[in-house]
């Protein structure tokens, strides 16, 4: 992993990892009770806010949540097009019909997905798998079995890049990776299909082998919850308050089962 694209360390690295997770479901809670756009832009601008002061750089934010911000647009366009119409219409032409209210869901959506996506991205920053599995474990006391499945699963996957560029090469080497993009890819996805199924056989029969999941188990490493992990919940929850009272303050609170 190169330096540039290397987590930093922030405060985060204090929190447990199961902990991090609670706080992605806790900060989703305004966009699954409203569908105004105030909730969602106060909670990108407190989530923005907080992972700069928690350590994040700014740069390192731009290059890690840019895939949802490139897909925000496209949900907010869809909207746009064929949302729910109400108030003025500015275009009507066959299905299309552009209106303040589609417009505004548009804004709505595209918020929505940003304060979805920002904070799980950077929540997720920097987990270390193992520290995760002790958590899930020992703090939300899940079965042995799932979590090492899990756990070697997750572990796997980082191999699946150098898997495919293997592949790629070899296939350059052969003469069978110049022309064709798209049956390339459709071979070259099948191939990675077929060393993913083995490889998790061959995993899953040495796990079993060397006794994995059957019986009650011990952990190398104390997996606890401390004062940082309650601060970071508290603020999440204080977060989603913030947000809901915003809506409300200003005349959009829409809730999503009116």
């Amino acid at each position: 992993m190169s330096v540039v694209n290397q987590a930093p360390h922030t405060a985060l690295d204090r929190v447990n990892p199961v902990t991090r997770i609670a706080a992605a479901v806790i900060v989703s809670l305004p966009l699954l009770v409203t569908l105004d756009w105030v909730s969602g832009a106060t909670m990108v601008g407190i989530v923005l806010v907080t992972a700069l002061a928690l350590g994040f750089g700014a740069g390192f934010i731009a290059r890690r949540v840019w895939p949802v911000l490139a897909l925000a647009p496209l949900g907010g366009l869809n909207m746009a097009l064929y949302g729910k119409p109400g108030g003025a219409v500015h275009v009507d032409w066959f299905l299309v019909h552009v209106t303040d209210n589609s417009l505004r869901l548009a804004v709505a959506v595209m918020l929505r997905v940003l304060a979805l996506g920002i904070p799980a991205i950077l929540l997720f920053t920097g987990i270390d798998p193992t520290d995760l599995a002790d958590g899930l474990a020992q703090v939300w006391r899940l079965p042995a079995r799932f979590v090492l499945g899990a756990l070697a699963g997750f572990r796997l996957v980082s191999r699946f890049v150098d898997d495919w560029r293997s592949l790629a090469l070899a296939r350059r080497a052969r003469g069978l990776g110049d022309t064709g993009a798209v049956r390339r890819w459709a071979t070259m996805a099948f191939a990675m299909l077929v060393i993913a199924i083995r490889r998790g056989s061959k995993l899953a029969t040495a796990m079993e082998a060397r006794g994995f999941g059957t019986a009650a188990r011990t952990w190398a490493r104390e997996s606890t919850v401390s004062r940082a992990d309650l601060v970071l919940i508290a603020s999440c929850v204080v977060a989603v308050a913030v947000a809901l009272v915003a809506a409300a303050s200003a005349g959009t609170f829409w809730a999503v089962w009116s």
